[in-house]
Order: C-alpha cells, then sequence, then structure tokens
C-alpha cells in the first residue's frame, strides 16, 4: 500500500480531534468523509477504518511510540507510524516518519502483547472491572471480539419492502448481504458500502441496525393495536422496528429526555413511512405520571456503560470513566421503578442495555424485583447476547410482566 500525503493528514487531523479535543469518532469520521470530494471509495475507506483502528488500539501503540499524553502532533504521527509498521506498510521518504524505529517496533509489539491490557488496548480499571463481572476467561474472549470491526447490518423496513425484495435491489448495486435464520429482520453485509447513498436507504426501505439491537423489540412481543411506550428512545431505532411489527396500527409513544433526538426520530419516521408514533418530551414527572398503568408494552432501553458495543464506538474505552459506571448503576435502577409504572396489570415490558456487565443487567432486575413496584411484576425470560458468541453487539434484555390486580 502506498501512503498519500492528504489522506494521511487527514486521519492526523481527525486523531487530534478526537483524542486532545474529546470529540466522538464517529463524528470526526463522517466530518473527516467530506473533506474531499474528488476521494473514491478506497480513499474513503483508507480514512474511515485507519481512524478507526488507530482509536481502538491507542493504548497499544502509544506504547510502543512511547508517547505520553497530551498527543501532540510529533506525537501523533509516532503513533500512526507505529500502524504503518505493524500494517506492513513501507513508510515514505517523509520528515515525520525521519529515525522510525521499525525493528524495535516489531519488538515491543511483541512483548507487549503478552500482557493482556496493552494486547487488547483497554484501561486498567475497565479490565479489572470485566474480569471482577464476567471471570477471566470470558471477558478475554468478549475484549477480543469487541476489538474486532463492526459488520454492517441492515434492518428490513417491512411496512415498506420484504426481506428478498431489498435483498434483490442491494445485489442490482453490487451489495451482497447474507440472511441469518436466528434475525428474521436482518440483512448482513459481505463488505462494507456506503448504503446511505443508495436509493433504497432514501426511500426508507431500510435502517442500519446491529443484529443484536435488532432482537430487542421482538422481545417484547409487540402486536398491531396495541399501546407501547418507548420510554428512552433516543433517535429511535427500536422505535422504528416497533413501528413495523405493529404494522403501523395502534398507538407507539415515543419519550426522550432530549428534543434534538426525538426530532431526529420524526426525520427517519417520515422517510420509513412510520405514522402510528407519538412524540412526547420527558421535561417533568407529569410526563409519566399521566401514562401510569396505560401501556400494554414498555420497552426501557435504558442508559447505560456501552461496554457490549465497544466495536463499534472504540472511543469510548478512552472516555468512559469508573464513577460513571457507579452513576449510571444509579440511574438505571431509578429509570426501572419510575417507567415500570406505565405498564397496565397483564402488560409486558423489557428493561434492555447495551452493556455485558451483570450490575446492570441481570442484577438490576433482580434488585427492581423486591421494590415495591417491582413486586407487583414477574419474571419470564432474559436473553444475555455476548458478542464472543453472536459476533455482533454485547446485549441484554429481560421480559416482564405486570400481575393483573
Amino acid at each position: 500500500m502506498r501512503l498519500h500525503r492528504n489522506l494521511v493528514f487527514t486521519v492526523i487531523d481527525s486523531l487530534g480531534f478526537i483524542f486532545n479535543d474529546g470529540e466522538y469518532a464517529d463524528k470526526v469520521v463522517a466530518r473527516a468523509l467530506k473533506k474531499d470530494k474528488r476521494w473514491g471509495s478506497a480513499d474513503r475507506k483508507f480514512v474511515a477504518e485507519t481512524i478507526y483502528e488507530i482509536v481502538r488500539w491507542k493504548r497499544l501503540y502509544t506504547e510502543i511510540a512511547e508517547v505520553k499524553e497530551p498527543l501532540d502532533r510529533d506525537k501523533l504521527w509516532r503513533i500512526f507510524a507505529v500502524w504503518a509498521v505493524l500494517r506492513g506498510i513501507t513508510l515514505p521518504d517523509w520528515k515525520y516518519f525521519e529515525d522510525t524505529p521499525v525493528r524495535r517496533i516489531k519488538g515491543r509489539f511483541d512483548e507487549l502483547s503478552k500482557t493482556r491490557k496493552y494486547r487488547e488496548s483497554i484501561p486498567d480499571w475497565m479490565d479489572e472491572l470485566g474480569v471482577k463481572e464476567l471471570g477471566e476467561t470470558k471477558w478475554e474472549k468478549e475484549l477480543a471480539a469487541q476489538n474486532e470491526q463492526a459488520k454492517v447490518i441492515l434492518r428490513v423496513n417491512t411496512l415498506k419492502t420484504t426481506r428478498e425484495k431489498l435483498r434483490a435491489i442491494l445485489m442490482d448495486l453490487n451489495i451482497e448481504t447474507i440472511i441469518d435464520k436466528d434475525y428474521p429482520d436482518a440483512l448482513i453485509l459481505k463488505e462494507r458500502a456506503n448504503v446511505f447513498l443508495t436509493d433504497a436507504f432514501k426511500e426508507g426501505l431500510f435502517e442500519v441496525q446491529d443484529a443484536s439491537s435488532q432482537l430487542v423489540a421482538r422481545f417484547l412481543e409487540v402486536e398491531p393495536g396495541m399501546r407501547v411506550v418507548d420510554t428512552c428512545a433516543g433517535a429511535g431505532g427500536k422505535t422504528l422496528h416497533m413501528a413495523s411489527l405493529m404494522q403501523n396500527k395502534g398507538q407507539l409513544i415515543a419519550m426522550d429526555l432530549y428534543e434534538s433526538k426525538l426530532k431526529q426520530l420524526k426525520l427517519r419516521a417520515k422517510r420509513n413511512s412510520a405514522f402510528n408514533i407519538e412524540y412526547r418530551i420527558i421535561d417533568s414527572t407529569k410526563v409519566i405520571k399521566k401514562l401510569h398503568e396505560k401501556a400494554d408494552r414498555v420497552l426501557i432501553d435504558a442508559p447505560c456503560s456501552g461496554l457490549g458495543v465497544l466495536k463499534r464506538n472504540p472511543d469510548s474505552k478512552w472516555k468512559l470513566q469508573p464513577e460513571f459506571i457507579d452513576n449510571i448503576r444509579k440511574v438505571q435502577s431509578e429509570v426501572l421503578e419510575s417507567y415500570s409504572k406505565i405498564v397496565k396489570p397483564g402488560g409486558k415490558m423489557v428493561y434492555a442495555t447495551c452493556s455485558v456487565l451483570p450490575s446492570e443487567n441481570e442484577e438490576q432486575v433482580k434488585k427492581f424485583l423486591t421494590t415495591e413496584i417491582g413486586k407487583e411484576f414477574t419474571f419470564i425470560k432474559e436473553n444475555k447476547v455476548l458478542a464472543s458468541e453472536s459476533g455482533f453487539d454485547g446485549f441484554y434484555m429481560a421480559l416482564l410482566e405486570r400481575k393483573n390486580k
């Protein structure tokens, strides 16, 4: 591979925004890809994948490069040189690569790879937490799986098309997909492609949504004609899935603390032709109280550490702090107690997270069932999804039913 100066400069600039300015990798990559309209798909692929690779392996690469934060431009070039050497790329005759110790880089890689926190490139506290909660063997496998590149997975919008029809449309665009019988609404791309540029996306025939995330709406057992509440809707991936499973029949209330997220959802819903959605901002406790005992189904897609989706958001390894995990557990307990009151007697709810930590998942459910409101619920089933076992994101979901009075 030959390195091109303008592409590498874009990578270096982007790493500065992520590591030094605290920007989110996905936003930085999206901006970087708009930098030069003359770039072809190979150029764009190089920029996106290289940024994500270096973010993913930040700890390992900084140790090999023998640099410490803050990471100024010279240090970022040294980190990039480590990435290039380990990829077997011949470094060009640029001043930034003068005196790059190629043999030392390879030697340090071999040495550091013997230690998990370097080999899997993870902060000490996160490694210790994972071992404590999942055990050494399971955590080791999970970490390795989370360091693989995430697959691109589509969820077919059954309000507008079928999986077979969409697959054929994409095949005509030379986008090959795989079907997995365990995920009835999913198409898995054989190779990464910018599906957002296709007419099929613009016409609302699909959304991009990980296969594990696609399990949640079906787990809730929603049916056409029901009143369903998505309490932490966000930009609405699961809301839209529920709308399609409900065939636009019934009432689907999408709630969130942030108006900006619901605005995003409105745009997506319009493209999807999902017309049974109502939008409510949670700006006071009254919004929740008005719905007490009114819903057939409630989804609590709770805020969490995101430790099940590190392959998709590798920068969160460096942004997360131990105190955030402690705080988020408190928030999870609060939303479970508060939002569960929306379920009517005989109705059901799902508590879900994109974390693999038992303390955010099954332990939260157990604790909830001992509370005053929790005693009104019966635990039905749960699904613990590990990236190392599924090949997709790590997820948790529990189905609970409110007892009839």
